[in-house]
C-alpha cells in the first residue's frame, strides 16, 4: 500500500494578512502498487501530450483550467481513493494556542486525516513532499508512526520524504488537495466541476470544526 501526503493553503492564521482561510491535506492511497505505477506512467505520458518538458511539474494552483481538467481526466480511471481534512479557520470557530504553532497545527491536521483513514489502512509506505523544513518533515514521520501504529497492528510501515517535482503521485496529492480547497470555497470560478471529475474516488472529506 502507498499514500502520497500534500496540502493545499497554509497553516497561517492572519487571514486578514493574507493567510488562507481553509487549510487542507489530502491523502491518495493505491492499495496496488502496479496501479500507482500505471497512474505514474500516465502522468509522464500527459506531459507529452502537453508538449512539456519532461521535467515540468503538475500544481493545481498555478495551472490552466484546461490542464487541470486534462490531469484529472487522465488520473480518473485509475484505482485509487483519497480522503480530505479540510481545517476551517474562521476565528469565530477555530481558537486556541496549539494552533497558533504552524508545526503543531500541520501535524495535528495530518493526524486527523489519518485517523479518518486507519480502517483502510495496512503496512503502508507514506510519501511525503521533501520540501521545507527536513528537521520538520522527520518530526512528521515520528508523529504518524507513533500515532497510528499499534502493539499488535502496524499500519505504517515506512515514511519516505521525496520531491514533488519529480513524483507524479505527489503531485496527484497536490491535485486532489487543490480540488478540496477549490470546491468549498463556492465563490471561486469551477468550486464544483474538479471534484465531480475524481468524486468516485473520494472516501471522506472532512471539514473541521463546522
Amino acid at each position: 500500500m502507498l499514500i502520497f501526503i500534500d496540502e493545499s493553503g497554509d497553516a497561517g492564521l492572519k487571514i486578514e494578512k493574507g493567510s488562507s482561510r481553509f487549510f487542507v491535506v489530502s491523502l491518495v492511497v493505491f492499495e496496488d502498487n502496479d496501479e500507482a505505477l500505471s497512474c505514474d506512467q500516465r502522468i509522464a505520458l500527459l506531459r507529452k501530450e502537453l508538449g512539456w518538458a519532461e521535467n515540468s511539474e503538475f500544481h493545481f494552483k498555478r495551472n490552466s483550467d484546461k490542464v487541470r481538467q486534462a490531469f484529472l481526466q487522465a488520473v480518473a480511471p485509475y484505482n485509487f481513493f483519497y480522503y480530505g481534512i479540510v481545517i476551517n479557520k474562521d476565528p469565530r470557530k477555530l481558537w486556541g494556542d496549539g494552533f497558533r504553532d504552524k508545526r503543531s497545527f500541520y501535524k495535528y491536521t495530518c493526524g486527523l486525516v489519518f485517523q479518518n483513514a486507519k480502517d483502510k489502512l495496512e503496512n503502508a509506505i507514506v510519501v511525503i513532499d521533501k520540501s521545507g523544513s527536513l528537521d520538520f518533515r522527520r518530526q512528521l514521520a515520528r508523529y504518524l508512526r507513533r500515532k497510528m501504529n499499534e502493539k499488535d497492528r502496524r499500519l505504517i510501515k515506512k515514511v519516505k520524504m521525496q520531491r514533488s517535482s519529480g513524483n507524479n503521485l505527489l503531485q496527484l496529492a497536490d491535485y486532489v488537495a487543490g480540488v478540496i480547497n477549490r470546491s468549498v470555497q463556492k465563490h471561486k470560478r469551477y468550486a464544483d466541476k474538479y471534484r465531480k471529475i475524481i468524486a468516485h474516488r473520494e472516501i471522506y472529506v472532512q471539514i473541521w470544526p463546522k
